[in-house]
């Protein structure tokens, strides 16, 4: 008996009856919609196709992070998996100059047709923030309302269910804290790089001392590296650090950012090239995604000024607000200030190098 093979049709597999139907302009049917009503549409659900294929990478990487033990293989994994997302939010970033060879009259021929439908309704997208760790405590809000009253039933229960889940966030401040690299036998990394910032500290100010310079401008310079000594002092400070915390000035945990401020400086050992790799991609994703909010409000201000928007926000106003309020992984990109050169860089013992692996227990 032969077996019959079923083949798949291009058309059937990518269901594109389904999707080149799913256009439907509002501002009239057929030759009267408003022309460029039929770009506006399929930007937008270009958006929130890739926003799927975002979350489908994101949940991915957080499922990895979930186990106990976490090993080489899953790190590369993940990283790849981030570069990807990254490419993507350049590709969303780059749909914006396809999009604004719509006029602000282009534009005004169906926007009255559109309210209060809103981008700020993009359920997926508002599940991305959220499971980046965007929590409704650190979201700016606008018009007194939490940003879940925009959606109901399953969709809004979906988002408050992420809301008291872990984010990617807390899942690989949970990772850093785990690492066991801060301290190891004959190898205790913080007071190891606090004593090499003393040296280069003191050196530079015995070079400012040796240097030509008038009094005024000696002591100046001496000031300044004395105040950067104290905002060391104050970042090695663990007891700092918490009340920094307490403080809402800072949110990755002490163990976590000395554990990534770890990664970066050593990050030319083989065994710290997959996380640092991975460190930076989250800072990339966080930039990436401030870019796109940023060219978003310069796109607003050029076709609508001071408008309102049409799901009853301030426009521009509140765009600009979540540029920086909504980035979240500032505190590692703020490693790049506790960075000192490879010359001071205290020696990793043989022995840590040796024995050092990707496979970490509590």
């Amino acid at each position: 008996m032969s077996e019959k093979t079923s083949s798949v049709h291009y058309i059937n597999y990518l269901a594109l009856d389904k999707v080149l139907d799913a256009q439907h302009p509002i501002s009239d049917k057929g030759k009267g919609a408003a022309h460029e009503e039929m770009l506006f549409i399929i930007i937008h659900q270009t958006y929130e196709l890739w926003f799927k294929q975002i979350l489908h990478e994101i949940q991915s990487a957080m499922d990895l992070f979930k186990a106990d033990k976490i090993d080489e293989s899953n790190i590369g994994i993940i990283v790849r998996r981030m570069d990807r997302v990254n490419k993507i939010m350049t590709t969303l970033v780059g749909q914006l100059d396809i999009l604004e060879t719509m006029t602000s009259l282009d534009f005004l021929d169906f926007r009255h047709h559109l309210s209060p439908a809103s981008g700020f309704q993009s359920h997926q997208f508002r599940k991305l923030e959220v499971m980046l760790g965007l929590k409704i405590k650190k979201r700016h809000q606008f018009g007194g309302c939490p940003y879940h009253a925009q959606f109901e039933g399953k969709k809004k229960e979906e988002i408050l269910e992420l809301e008291e889940n872990n984010s990617l966030f807390s899942l690989i401040e949970k990772w850093l804290e785990r690492i066991p690299f801060l301290k190891m036998e004959g190898f205790d990394f913080i007071s190891k790089y606090e004593g090499a910032v003393n040296e280069m500290l003191e050196k530079e100010i015995a070079g400012i001392k040796a240097a030509n310079l008038t009094d005024e401008d000696r002591a100046l310079r001496i000031r300044m590296i004395e105040e950067n000594k104290k905002y060391f002092e104050r970042v090695l400070s663990e007891d700092e650090h918490n009340k920094a915390m307490e403080d809402g000035e800072t949110t990755l945990s002490y163990k976590a950012t000395m554990s990534a401020l770890l990664i970066n400086l050593y990050r030319d050992q083989p065994i710290l090239h997959l996380p640092y790799q991975f460190l930076r991609s989250l800072v990339e994703l966080d930039h990436k995604i401030a870019t796109w909010r940023f060219r978003h409000v310069q796109m607003v201000e050029k076709m609508l000024g001071q408008k309102i928007g049409t799901g009853g926000s301030s426009g521009q106003g509140y765009l600009k607000q979540t540029v920086d309020k909504h980035k979240l992984f500032t505190d590692l990109a703020n490693i790049s200030t506790l960075m000192i050169s490879r010359s001071y860089l205290p020696e990793l013992p043989k022995n840590i190098k040796d024995t050092l692996g990707f496979n970490y227990t509590k």
